[in-house]
């Protein structure tokens, strides 16, 4: 475990943007909401999209934990398919009303550098403001991807705060 400063950019939308048109790169992209995911299933996508950017949070929770944060009515968990493959998911928290968190967004490695990020983060917002909230949020922080804050400042998201703390981490397998 190595100690790093971390900068977290906290992000907003207070207004539905205008739809920015985003052609899906491929022609079999699917989104489908799992409605009652389970663990085992939560855990491969979180795991899967998240091993490269030190993801952790909710991977130290215990399935009783996980399951019942995850099942939660208000807290929605959107799988994006590509051919049939599970190719990343986003996930809204509405527990607070007026607001949806984007608590979790993120590609499967296989299928980054593809243009999905752009399309499925579109789709979310989109999804997002189906529910009319007041406002719609994030954070991210430079242990994403490098391309994350410049998509979710290209989409319409306003950075509100911004903070830097040291923070434990993976390193890099050698």
């Amino acid at each position: 475990m190595a100690l790093v400063d971390v900068t977290v950019y906290y992000l907003e939308m207070l207004q539905k943007p205008p739809q920015q048109i985003v052609s899906a790169p491929r022609t079999s992209l699917t989104v489908v909401r799992a409605v009652q995911p389970t663990v085992g299933f939560y855990r491969f996508l979180y795991t899967t999209v998240g091993q490269d950017y030190n993801w952790r949070s909710r991977g130290r929770r215990s399935d009783a934990e996980l399951g019942a944060l995850i099942q939660d009515p208000l807290n929605e968990l959107h799988v994006l398919y590509a051919d049939g493959t599970p190719a990343g998911f986003a996930e809204f928290d509405r527990r607070v009303v007026g607001e949806i968190e984007l608590i979790q967004f993120g590609l499967i490695p296989e299928f980054i550098g593809q243009g999905l990020g752009k399309w499925f983060l579109q789709w979310t917002i989109e999804q997002a403001w189906s529910y009319q909230p007041r406002r719609y949020w994030l954070h991210t922080c430079t242990l994403d991807h490098p391309s994350a804050l410049n998509n979710y400042l290209r989409r319409g998201f306003t950075l509100y705060r911004q903070e830097t703390k040291p923070q434990t981490v993976q390193p890099d397998p050698v």
